[in-house]
């Protein structure tokens, strides 16, 4: 039969146990409004998110990680690192050793070899918390030996309140199992900007769907009187541009179609030259072009702070705000596109902005604050978790601008 603690170490456990949850940071929900521009907030559909903000911290927009894409922005947001840094630096890349880097490839993206960097869900099991993610980019994989506590792979069928019911779920659970780091994504607003433009009437539709899930969380949060206990930090990965089928730039016209490889077509086009024919495709593309602009990648803009990276191709083609990059046999495929959305533009485009909103006990109330970058926010929700940073976080004055001075120290 076990021996029973003696009285004073029963005492000085309970007394441990009532200091580890006091010190307990307060729950962190960490939303994507996939394809979200800020300006989305003044027009009157998204009301909830509204209240959120003037209640909260808003910035006037985030400035994305260029590119200014899907993956690479998420995983941004997530470890404070840029795309160079972390690996992601395309939704369609390659890696000698590792092949292809695409979306619909799930073996890939389940891959933690594609995936660099600490993101917060590692560093916060690192710290003995839980931690939970729901559709997350890199959260199916496991990176640096770890998986969140719960994950799910991605599944666009879940429609947006059943994924908004499991978040509440997981809040449910018994104290020691419930996470204190969660995430939740949404992608409708980025679904119906690309299929029929930024100023659409189904955008604003979207965006008011998206707004009543938020709503659903707020109510769910509400119900059991955690709606000032919780911390929410709210963004998106990118803005979005309109574009048109008269405003395509054809490759094919430009350079030989057989002496590159290219793997993606769109707004941010890698140019792989075939073996052998590099000056030749350097000679036709480098430069400016009507629609795009391109570059080898040891030549990007500085303010970009991307192209060393091993996975980004030797020459990059950025299309012109508004303009697709193509081929032949792009036009061919897409025959009826009269036009809608995209983005990947240039990340300081006003078009590309996100969005940024901090509610809860961790976050000043009722401010706006200049700009974030994507990368700031990694500091951001370190800083409401009370997790020391593994390296010097950017710009950590924005950071200590948005945590309340009662915030638990980084």
């Amino acid at each position: 039969m076990p021996r029973r603690p003696a009285p004073l170490i029963a005492a000085f456990l309970l007394a441990l146990a009532a200091l580890q949850a006091v010190a307990a940071p307060a729950p962190l929900i960490l939303v994507s409004l996939d394809g979200f521009h800020p300006d989305y907030l003044d027009r009157g559909h998204a009301p909830t998110l509204r209240r959120l903000a003037d209640a909260g911290t808003r910035a006037q927009w985030m400035v994305p990680a260029f590119p200014t894409l899907t993956f690479p922005n998420h995983y941004t947001v997530v470890t404070g690192l840029d795309p160079d840094e972390h690996g992601i630096v395309h939704n369609t890349m390659f890696d000698p050793a590792l092949g292809e880097f695409r979306l619909a490839n799930r073996a890939a993206v389940g891959d933690g070899r594609w995936w660099g960097g600490v993101p917060v869900w590692v560093a916060a099991a690192r710290a003995g918390l839980r931690t939970a993610t729901l559709f997350w980019p890199g959260s199916e994989a496991e990176i640096a030996g770890m998986r969140p506590h719960d994950w799910r792979p991605y599944d666009g069928r879940m429609l947006p309140g059943a994924r908004v019911d499991q978040v509440l779920a997981w809040l449910d659970r018994p104290a020691e199992q419930r996470p204190t780091f969660m995430t939740l994504y949404f992608e409708l607003v980025d679904t119906v900007g690309h299929a029929e433009g930024p100023r659409s009437k189904r955008l604003d539709a979207a965006v008011a769907a998206t707004d009543r899930a938020l709503a659903r969380l707020v109510r769910g949060l509400e119900a059991r009187a955690m709606l000032d206990a919780v911390n929410l930090v709210i963004v998106s990965d990118h803005g979005m541009a309109a574009t048109s089928a008269r405003r395509i730039v054809r490759l094919d016209r430009i350079v030989d179609r057989d002496h590159v490889v290219v793997r993606y077509f769109g707004t941010i086009v890698p140019v792989e030259p075939v073996a052998g024919r590099e000056a030749a495709v350097a000679q036709a593309l480098v430069g400016q072009h009507r629609g795009m602009r391109c570059w080898r990648k040891e030549q990007l803009p500085a303010r970009f702070r991307h192209g060393a990276h091993p996975r980004v191709a030797p020459i990059i083609c950025l299309a012109d705000v508004g303009w697709t990059i193509a081929d032949a046999e792009w036009v061919a495929n897409n025959r009826d596109w009269r036009g809608g959305g995209a983005h990947g533009y240039d990340n300081h485009d006003p078009s590309m902005r996100a969005l940024f909103v901090a509610h809860g006990p961790a976050f000043r109330r009722g401010q706006v604050v200049d700009p974030i970058e994507a990368r700031g926010v990694h500091g951001v929700l370190l800083g409401a978790l009370g997790l020391p940073a593994a390296a010097p976080v950017a710009q950590p004055a924005r950071i200590e601008a948005i945590l309340a001075p009662a915030a638990p120290p980084r």
